[in-house]
């Protein structure tokens, strides 16, 4: 049996991405509320999360019965056809929550274990990033690519903070090592859009700390495709320990300054 056409899980992912933005900005507009909370009382689940990943994995099974899936709110099926999703249907919460314009739905598909398509849409600004393993990436159609930063004291750096307050003292303790060494950071709130932001030149590299499979899956390939390098601290690919994406001329520089501020090791 033939594997699935990358091309044709990126348009099912497209559809459902899109249905999936317009429902959760009806709920934003209507007032949004906190459904929940997950690893933290500062971690929060709203109505929107859960509406959307229903309506994602909803589709995928009326398209693909037989279809694993992994979600961020709780869907965890196994399937039997070798391909599997990971679906953050907000990545980005709190800033949805708060109405601030950077939150993420963002579904990959892998198949047999190597991620094949991916779709980040921003529903906030209607932006779509997507990617084809060998295809390339794309924001709203056009070609994108990394930026050509180099050097580690001119690069701007994006990050992000866990919901544990011994996590965050740690990653709070690495990055004020680290601002010295670099351009500036930026925090937006949202890992997928983070990988995107590298895909598109925005930053020139990011890194974060104990991210889950469906935070980076789609956004990941879609900066590889871009141009970026991605993996973890201890040469092995982006993991749920670590996850650092930067240009090629950056990504042994910042890798190598988070080493030695031991930013994957103990938190206290």
């Amino acid at each position: 049996m033939a594997p699935p056409n990358p091309v044709a899980l990126l348009d099912l992912a497209t559809s459902l991405a899109t249905k999936a933005g317009a429902a959760v900005m009806d709920v934003r507009a209507e007032a949004v509320r906190t459904a929940d909370t997950k690893s933290s009382p500062t971690d929060p689940v709203t109505e929107g999360d859960r509406l959307a990943e229903s309506i994602v994995v909803d589709g995928i099974l009326v398209e693909r019965p037989d279809d694993g899936i992994i979600g961020e709110e709780g869907t965890d099926r196994p399937g039997t056809s070798g391909v599997r999703w990971f679906i953050d249907p907000i990545d980005g919460t709190t800033n949805y929550l708060y109405g601030l314009p950077a939150y993420g739905v963002s579904i990959g598909a892998e198949v047999d274990g190597v991620m094949t398509s991916a779709v980040v849409l921003n529903p906030a600004t209607g932006e779509l990033f997507a990617a084809t393993i060998g295809g390339g990436a794309r924001c709203n159609g056009r070609s994108i690519a990394v930026s050509g930063g180099q050097r580690l004291d001119e690069a701007l750096i994006a990050t992000g903070f866990g919901y544990r307050p011994e996590r965050r003292r740690h990653q709070a303790a690495v990055l004020a090592e680290l601002l010295p060494r670099i351009r500036d950071i930026r925090r937006m709130g949202s890992a997928a859009l983070d990988l995107c932001a590298v895909a598109a030149g925005r930053v020139d590299a990011y890194y974060e700390r104990g991210l889950n499979s469906w935070d980076y899956a789609a956004g990941w390939l879609i900066a590889t495709e871009a141009g970026a390098v991605c993996g973890n601290l201890r040469g092995g690919p982006p993991d749920e320990h670590f996850l650092v994406a930067a240009t090629p001329g950056l990504h042994g520089p910042v890798t190598d300054a988070l080493v030695g501020l031991d930013a994957d090791g103990p938190e206290g």
